[in-house]
């Protein structure tokens, strides 16, 4: 008698070959000693000695910023090669000196605070987007938080752990237009084999919000903050912000960065940080592009869905969005 085929067989053993494929790829992490190592030294001020310390194959190597082109640079012998004071690294010998550890992102966020007055509201001639064409396409967002079970939020824009310090939205939520909303689905579905899901911290951001960032950040940092006279993918509601986690302790994992960090570990070729850092930063990255979405290169967690420049610029407020949803829902 012939067996009976069956397809769900199948497809458990291919997630599990997956799996198994994606542990003998998965670099080991460091041990403490060299995570604690790893960052940025110098760089605060211009033409200052700058150095990335990073793992690579369970050792730590170095890399000069500063100068015509970066280059890679060898480290004294251990362990004089850091300053401790107790069991923080506080600085980096080197060159016959001693480069101090730097933490540029956090020094962006304080500048940001120390210079912003939290907005009041602004006049209408103000806050109007660009005027555009008529879009190709009807706008259609998605509540994500009503797809999938499995993707996980931390909104960070609804609540004071952003660069800002203060709530940008008046209530949490994440929508994207309905084809990105089902690419993400897709894309986190392919991410299960690996161990992890996908955490979302923003899709659709309301026009006004692109432009209080545009105003607090300094000039020389807007190529981590979009132009409100253009409009952002995220005001189309083709963009989004997120991260890995893991699926066993429902945690997100640590990347090269710190998410929303306005620093050069922010980007996405960034070549510091930890094997395993580098690793969960591009598998997060093959997985959204084999769905049509393409990473923002200053920004190794921001991904724009393909058909973006087919929606208009939103100016609809989460609580808005979710009445209109409300009212749009079938009566029991």
């Amino acid at each position: 008698m012939a067996r009976c085929f069956r397809p769900t067989a199948l497809l458990g053993a291919l997630a599990l070959l997956l799996a198994a494929g994606a542990a003998l790829g998965q670099p080991a992490p460091p041990t403490p000693e060299i995570a604690a190592r790893v960052g940025e030294y110098g760089g605060l001020t211009p033409g200052a000695p700058s150095y990335t310390v990073y793992e690579t194959a369970g050792r730590l190597a170095a890399r000069r910023n500063d100068g015509p082109a970066p280059r890679e640079v060898p480290l004294p012998a251990a362990p004089d090669a850091f300053v401790l004071q107790g069991e923080a690294v506080t600085g980096l010998r080197i060159d016959g000196g001693v480069v101090p550890r730097t933490d540029l992102g956090a020094a962006r966020v304080a500048q940001i605070r120390a210079g912003l007055r939290r907005p009041a509201a602004t006049p209408a001639a103000e806050s109007r987007p660009p005027v555009e064409p008529p879009p190709r396409t009807p706008s259609d967002l998605v509540d994500l938080m009503t797809l999938d079970p499995g993707l996980r939020f931390d909104i960070r824009y609804a609540g004071t752990n952003n660069f800002m310090g203060f709530p940008l939205y008046e209530r949490t939520g994440a929508w994207l237009q309905r084809p990105a909303a089902l690419a993400l689905v897709r894309a986190n579905a392919a991410l299960r084999p690996y161990g992890f899901g996908l955490m979302i911290h923003d899709g659709y951001r309301p026009w006004r919000v692109t432009k209080l960032f545009w105003d607090a950040t300094p000039e020389d940092a807007h190529i981590f903050v979009a132009d409100p006279a253009r409009g952002s993918r995220h005001n189309r509601g083709c963009a989004v912000d997120l991260t890995l986690y893991d699926l066993k302790t429902g945690q997100a994992v640590e990347m090269t960065s710190r998410y929303d960090e306005m620093s050069p570990r922010a980007f996405a070729d960034y070549p510091g940080g930890t094997s395993l850092q580098r690793w969960r930063r591009e598998l997060l990255r093959r997985v959204m592009e084999a769905q049509g979405f393409a990473v923002y290169p200053q920004e190794w967690w921001h991904f724009d869905y393909r058909t973006w420049a087919d929606y208009a610029i939103g100016v609809a407020s989460f609580t808005e969005l979710t009445d209109k949803a409300a009212r749009a829902a079938p009566a029991h």
